[in-house]
């Protein structure tokens, strides 16, 4: 369960594969240059696979309380990763939330478990005074978005969240939080809402992120900016 490693979209997190040495600028995965998301940035502790799936799935599915501090200590890692960009005042932590009836079947939110032990987490107790926001709520039930295409997964939750308390959110920035980000259509319509609301600033964190094992090129966002091509080695001719 390590953090996450190599090049990756320095807007949604994406790993990136690039045939170029950014030197300066901003490496963009090909969504994020062709369209920018609601949020500012997203981050993750690690790739959702092996021990860390492993123990997401306990916490959700086999309530496991006990794996919300592990994870909470892995997402205040996370966390601390965006600080140095938070010039402002910190923002209010949100969690994604379930919707009533999922609530009452699980017994308890997972975001919610795992954003509370961040808090309480090394990297975050001096930094964080007050308690996760519970401002979103989920207005109806959506079927799960395993095997969805990405249109279907935007339809899926399109209207399905709303803030309950615009006045708290207004002029200010929020950080979601979530266990899992998968194509990020989730936090972005919970993006969409508070922005809605008022909110200054959006920004994203999750324990894991699902990387897709396709390469994605990285771009610059400034595309005038010059390029150094990594030097690729000759194939050596076979002797007869």
């Amino acid at each position: 369960m390590q953090p996450i490693a190599g090049l990756v979209c320095a807007v949604c997190g994406e790993r990136l594969a690039s045939p170029y040495v950014v030197s300066e600028g901003e490496a963009r995965c090909g969504a994020c240059q062709r369209l920018q998301p609601l949020f500012a940035k997203a981050v993750a502790y690690g790739s959702y696979e092996g021990g860390l799936r492993e123990l997401i799935h306990l916490l959700k599915y086999e309530q496991v309380r006990p794996a919300a501090g592990v994870l909470g200590r892995m997402l205040g890692e996370a966390i601390a990763g965006l600080l140095p960009l938070l010039s402002e005042a910190v923002p209010l932590i949100v969690p994604v939330p379930l919707h009533a009836a999922k609530l009452r079947q699980r017994g308890f939110n997972q975001s919610e478990l795992i954003a509370r032990a961040a808090l309480k987490s090394p990297a975050l107790t001096s930094v964080w005074g007050q308690p996760p926001a519970l401002l979103l709520e989920r207005t109806r039930p959506t079927e799960s978005q395993t095997g969805l295409t990405r249109h279907q997964r935007r339809e899926n939750v399109r209207g399905a969240f709303r803030v309950l308390n615009a006045e708290t959110v207004a002029g200010r920035s929020v950080l979601l939080v979530d266990d899992v980000f998968t194509t990020g259509t989730t936090v972005s319509e919970c993006a969409r809402v508070v922005r809605n609301a008022g909110a200054a600033r959006v920004w994203v964190a999750t324990v894991a992120r699902v990387l897709r094992p396709q390469v994605t090129f990285a771009i610059l966002e400034n595309a005038s900016q010059e390029q150094e091509r990594v030097p690729r080695p000759r194939a050596m001719a076979a002797r007869v």
